[in-house]
């Protein structure tokens, strides 16, 4: 009897001890992945506002010569690091949806770089989408960290194996196999190219890269805190499709920029390869196993909260316009000038760069042009030939 009882406090002092490191891992990994997206934005941000200023300033030099775009650079480098890292730590379905702060980050980010004066009415009728939809990804992000999954297994190469050749991943491989050409044939031959069907083929490789990026993530942090992981086959194998589907993934990227607008495409696409690698984590690492009812649910809620959120902060961006008026224009001395105090025209680009173009604001009101001279009509001399005279001559 005591023996019995002996064996059962080690046993729950184990399972403690496993759920204290699980859930000190699980914060390391969100940390992680928290920190990389807020660097990845950072980055993005700084590096688009070096071109711009380049191509406001109409400065010859190009964009690899500046300081700005090298610091973005190293930030990105510095950010997808920390990303790597983190999913060697946390589970692959708390991870994924982590790409929300990114969104939150760049949206906040576009705030603050812009220049305009918007009045109260204005701002919040411009802006209330975007405020509202991070306040969703951030409840959204709360709810699917809290309640996702808490254990994960460590990476090694023994168990990666295990779970390659495990049925239900291979189950998962050949479904994601046919669905891929199917959507490739309708995609290529029949000329669909519709926006569902190209990101469907990216968050389909996408599925298959989250996977290999744990693996060879875990493989490489486990054979620096322990046993040499490195000399195994299966870790290269994991690189090569880490690599090729990645490679795949921007190339079908690159084609929907080409066809659709940026913030649509950032929508679906954080919606679909969210998805996907939620179901790949579940089947190949299989980390909902231990997980109750209740815990699954609050967590699928959280990232369907975070999938509404992101789409209304991408729903308010700004759509591209064709066509942008110009200004009227009179000459004063040599410079262009407008309204009636001579400000020289040179208005900001708002993202373009023709002389003398503005932002069509309807609500503004249209500015009177001065009137510099009275037109003073003067009668013409009359002239002494008479009609009756021109029409003798």
């Amino acid at each position: 009897m005591s023996s019995d009882l002996r064996m059962n406090g080690v046993r729950m002092a184990r399972e403690e001890g496993v759920t204290a490191d699980s859930y000190t891992e699980n914060l390391i990994g969100t940390l992680l992945a928290i920190f990389g997206n807020l660097l990845v934005s950072i980055s993005v941000s700084i590096q688009k506002q070096s071109h711009v200023a380049l191509a406001g300033n109409k400065d010859p030099r190009q964009y690899y010569y500046t300081k700005t775009w090298w610091s973005g650079l190293m930030l990105m480098v510095l950010g997808e690091g920390a990303l790597f890292v983190s999913y060697a730590f946390a589970p692959l379905s708390l991870i994924a949806p982590l790409n929300a702060v990114s969104v939150i980050s760049s949206s906040i980010l576009g705030f603050l770089f812009l220049r305009e004066k918007w009045k109260a009415q204005e701002f919040l009728k411009r802006y209330i989408l975007t405020f509202l939809g991070c306040a969703l990804t951030a409840g959204g992000t709360y709810l699917f960290v809290t309640f996702g999954p808490n254990s994960h297994e460590k990476l090694n190469a023994e168990n990666i194996v295990k779970h390659v050749i495990g049925w239900p991943f291979l189950l998962y491989l050949l479904l994601g196999i046919i669905t891929f050409c199917l959507v490739l044939y309708f995609y290529k031959q029949q000329n669909a190219n519709y926006l569902v069907l190209i990101l469907l083929l990216v968050a389909l490789l996408g599925s298959v890269t989250v996977i290999t990026v744990k693996a060879v993530s875990g493989m490489i942090v486990l054979s620096i805190l322990g046993p040499l992981q490195l000399s195994y086959p299966i870790f290269y194998v994991m690189f090569v499709c880490m690599v090729a589907t990645i490679v795949f993934q921007a190339s079908f990227l690159a084609q929907a920029s080409h066809l659709y607008d940026s913030s649509l495409i950032a929508c679906v696409n954080y919606i679909f390869c969210t998805t996907f690698a939620i179901v790949a984590g579940a089947i190949f690492y299989q980390e909902f196993n231990h997980e109750d009812v209740l815990h699954i649910c609050m967590f699928l809620l959280g990232c369907a909260i975070c999938f509404f959120g992101v789409f209304l902060i991408t729903k308010s961006k700004r759509k591209v316009k064709a066509f942008e008026p110009y200004v009227t224009m009179d000459m004063a001395k040599g410079i262009p000038t407008i309204h009636n105090k001579g400000w020289a025209v040179q208005p900001d680009y708002n993202g373009s760069f023709s002389y003398g173009a503005l932002e069509n604001n309807d609500s503004v009101a249209p500015v009177p042009l001065p009137v510099d001279q009275e037109l003073s009509v003067s009668p013409s001399p009359v002239s002494p030939c008479q009609p009756s005279e021109l029409k003798k001559d």
